[in-house]
Order: structure tokens, then sequence, then C-alpha cells
């Protein structure tokens, strides 16, 4: 299985437009929230399901905040982060994921990517699509492939 990861897109869709065509086929569309309303666009140029949680910046969304999917083997926790302190560090989200039987965490909200193991609980952030904020402010997204046995492997990709 393949999934693209994404988030932090502030209703700019160029950049994912680019990446879909890019990594395409894909079997599932993952965003961590602030889509700032293109939630139908998103859908619509979508190739595959899409699974979305709302973020900070979602103000009339519908969308949940949190959500827990079943990826291969493992369970992941799905949010957008700012409930979570991720300006503070990860271990709000560990716990988290803890609380909900997960050991994958998948959050936005930061704009920077994030892929942080320990032996529980791996947290993955895929950086902003639209407007990154690390030094080298390249919009970015990750890949998660999940592989015949079950297993997960992340990479994160810069545009």
């Amino acid at each position: 299985m393949r999934v693209l990861l994404v988030g932090d897109s502030h209703g700019r869709n160029q950049n994912m437009e680019k990446v879909i065509r890019k990594v395409s086929p894909i079997d599932l569309l993952i965003h961590l929230g602030d889509l700032e309303g293109s939630e139908g666009y998103l859908e619509t140029i979508s190739p595959c399901p899409v699974e979305m949680v709302a973020g900070n910046n979602d103000f009339f969304s519908r969308l949940p905040r949190e959500k827990i999917i079943q990826l291969g083997r493992h369970k992941v926790f799905m949010t957008h982060g700012h409930n979570h302190y991720v300006n503070y560090g990860n271990e709000r989200l560990r716990e988290a994921a803890r609380q909900n039987g997960c050991d994958f965490v998948f959050f936005g909200h930061i704009h920077r990517p994030v892929y942080d193991m320990d032996e529980d609980v791996t947290v993955v952030n895929p950086g902003s699509i639209s407007l990154p904020r690390q030094d080298n402010r390249r919009p970015s997204y990750a890949m998660v492939d999940v592989d015949r046995k079950g297993e997960i492997h992340i990479t994160i990709c810069y545009i």
C-alpha cells in the first residue's frame, strides 16, 4: 500500500496537485489539517480515498479533530496537533497514541518535517506542502509505504 501524507496546505493547492501527479499511483491520501475549505477540492483531485482531520485554521469544518486508522499491522493516531502542544515536543502526542492503542502518530501544525521513532510510538509530521518553516523552506510531504508484512516505512520528501 502506498500512502501520500500531507498537511498544512492552507488552501494553497498548487503543490498538492503537483505532488499527486508526481507520486501517483497511490492507494490513500492523508491530510493532517489546515485545509482552509479545500476538503471537497482535495477529494475531487485525489485519485484514491482521502482521510482528513481538521486543523486550528479549519474554523467551520465538519472534519473530526482526531481520527484513528489502520495501516497494515499498525494503528495510527491522526491529529493536527495544536491541542497536544506540539510546539513543545512530542510526548503528549505519544501519550495520546498510547491511550488509544496506537503505535504511530501522524500530525501537522508546526510546518516542519518530523520523523521521531522510539520503542513504542513513532511520531511523523510531513511538514507543510505549502508554507514550510524549516531551515531550507522547501515544501515537504511524506510517503508511507506499507509492505506485504504490514510494516510501515516512511520517507520525507521535498518539492
